[in-house]
């Protein structure tokens, strides 16, 4: 009952984040052969600054197909969306439900408030979990259509780090989902997070190193310097910890 009013709540989000992360990884495949078409022209392009830098640097890394998938999947596309999707998995829950009586017949149900917040954090990471991995599977199938391989190995490694480093923005929404009564102020607070650390590594390319896209990029791992198993414990410590607060805050409040 719970598992199935969980999916309910979060099917449609899910179901149109997978669909778009499949479409997106299919392009990023068969677009490929036009990127290399492009290369010849990288020596006279004229660019300038950080965000010229990453554009030389993206072209000298799509010269190999790995380096290619890496930089415009792992560390982009998959990236930016995967993370917007975690928001939005992490929002709602007992106090969003609150004006329509929701969260009392929620809490009217045979189950303790920790099991269903358990279960409705459970059912969100699950479903980010087929986010982070089954859009990434299409990258090994459908490379030999365009004459390249891919590792499944590189695959799993980088939704392992995808989801364990990234589960941080699911798990701060949820934390502020049992602050706030809306939807949307968690939801818009912790985009502005992620944009102010998106724009922060532009602006201090020299601190980007350390910021939490390079681990869900997991650039450790693509540049040969293993997987950054101190920054995933970190993370997976983070998101437990506000998981857990999640908890106390709704075991204390009067519905």
């Amino acid at each position: 009952m719970l598992w199935y009013k969980s999916w309910l709540e979060t099917r449609w989000r899910f179901l149109i984040g997978l669909g778009l992360l499949m479409l997106s990884a299919c392009g990023t495949v068969l677009t490929y052969p036009q990127v290399v078409k492009l290369l010849p022209l990288a020596p006279t392009a004229d660019v300038s600054g950080e965000i010229g830098r990453r554009v030389t640097e993206a072209m000298e890394l799509a010269r190999s197909y790995r380096g290619y998938v890496w930089s415009q999947w792992h560390r982009q596309n998959l990236l930016q969306m995967w993370a917007v999707f975690a928001v939005l998995l992490g929002t709602g829950g007992l106090l969003s439900q609150g004006s329509g009586g929701g969260a009392l017949f929620t809490l009217s149900l045979p189950a303790t408030r920790n099991r269903l917040l358990g279960v409705r954090a459970a059912t969100g990471l699950a479903e980010l979990l087929v986010l982070a991995f089954v859009p990434s599977l299409l990258l090994p199938m459908l490379s030999p259509i365009i004459g390249q391989t891919y590792g499944v190995g590189d695959t799993v490694v980088h939704g392992a780090c995808l989801f364990i480093a990234g589960a941080v923005f699911f798990s701060l929404t949820f934390l502020l989902s049992t602050v706030f009564t809306g939807v949307w102020p968690p939801l818009l607070i912790v985009l502005c997070v992620a944009i102010m650390l998106a724009f922060g590594g532009l602006l201090l390319p020299d601190q980007s190193r350390f910021t939490i896209f390079r681990l869900m990029s997991a650039e450790a791992y693509f540049r040969g310097r293993g997987v950054p198993w101190l920054g995933l414990i970190a993370s997976a410590a983070a998101s437990a910890a506000m998981l857990y607060g999640a908890v106390i805050n709704i075991a204390r409040r009067d519905f």
